[in-house]
């Protein structure tokens, strides 16, 4: 019988952990800046990346937010007790405005960072993390253009890994030293 499409793996770029992949290789995002790789480029110049840096700082604020609404509504609706009886039901009205607040706060900080132009390979990936974090419909998802626009992340990733080595030349390190005669 012939393999299915199905049977195939999925590269490593579709899977759920490229989100903190890169964030850990833009090395001026503050929670990772003390485990910065090696070999990355350090653009603190780049207006891009300092848009970026608080446009993620509001992402996690409301990633964070998201879950705390979902935990809270997970715990009332499974009850049977009605909601506006129940004596968490404040604390998940809280939650949710909070939900809101954060939502406005991370919308301002990107429709603050699109129109900053890149001026490096890491303000560029910083801006399609933003574009790819807000727009797939999820982390995993096969859909086009997403694992397209992971690819191209990862690309970017791997040549400014490339471009921010130390240029060594093979000649220098091979060739004796010339003496004067």
């Amino acid at each position: 019988m012939a393999d299915s499409d199905n049977s195939r793996t999925l590269s490593t770029v579709t899977r759920g952990d490229f989100h903190s992949l890169v964030p850990a290789y833009l090395p001026t995002y503050p929670k990772v800046e003390a485990h910065q790789k090696l070999g990355f480029s350090d653009n603190v110049n780049d207006s891009a990346i300092s848009a970026w840096q608080h446009w993620r700082a509001t992402w996690d604020r409301l990633s964070e937010s998201t879950l705390h609404q979902q935990q809270l509504e997970t715990a009332l609706f499974s009850q049977a007790v009605p909601l506006s009886e129940h004596s968490q039901s404040r604390a998940y009205n809280d939650a949710l405005e909070e939900e809101d607040r954060a939502a406005l706060a991370e919308e301002r900080a990107a429709q603050a960072l699109w129109p900053i132009p890149a001026s490096s390979v890491a303000g560029v990936i910083a801006k399609l993390d933003a574009i790819l974090n807000r727009c797939q419909p999820s982390p995993t998802c096969v859909d086009e253009p997403w694992p397209q626009v992971r690819g191209v992340i990862a690309d970017l990733l791997r040549i400014d890994a490339v471009d921010a080595r130390p240029a060594r030349s093979p000649e220098r390190e091979h060739r004796p030293a010339l003496q004067d005669g």
